[in-house]
């Protein structure tokens, strides 16, 4: 199991309701638990329905969807110890402790696609 990222709202988020919100931002269910998103002809996991929304990124594109994700479902995107990923000005940022750490360009990692991160 990797590192995951959970879509965090205030409010409970039920099944029929992410069911409605996310295939106008784009993302498709696969079963009763995946949603994807497409790229270059090919459907893409980026998160699994488990009670709530989870995903364990492999790549900066997934990390760029999950965050499309939240915002579509008007939720956050927040990591195991806490961080919070944001847009800001067009960039992706994770904020921890007070501080910002800036992934890169919402669109450049959109358009880059989900190649995977080197080990």
């Amino acid at each position: 199991m990797g590192y995951e990222l959970r879509v965090v709202r205030e409010s409970p988020l039920a099944f029929a309701e992410l069911a409605k919100a996310i295939a106008p931002a784009g993302f498709e269910l696969h079963g009763s638990d995946e949603i994807v998103a497409g790229h270059a002809g090919a459907k893409h996991t980026v998160a699994r329905w488990q009670g709530e929304v989870v995903g364990e990124p492999g790549s900066d594109w997934q990390v760029a969807q999950l965050l499309r994700l939240s915002t579509a479902l008007g939720a956050r995107l927040v990591g195991e110890d806490g961080e919070i990923y944001g847009l800001r000005d067009g960039v992706i940022e994770v904020a921890t402790g007070g501080s910002a750490v800036e992934i890169g360009t919402f669109e450049e990692i959109i358009d880059a696609g989900p190649a995977a991160w080197s080990p």
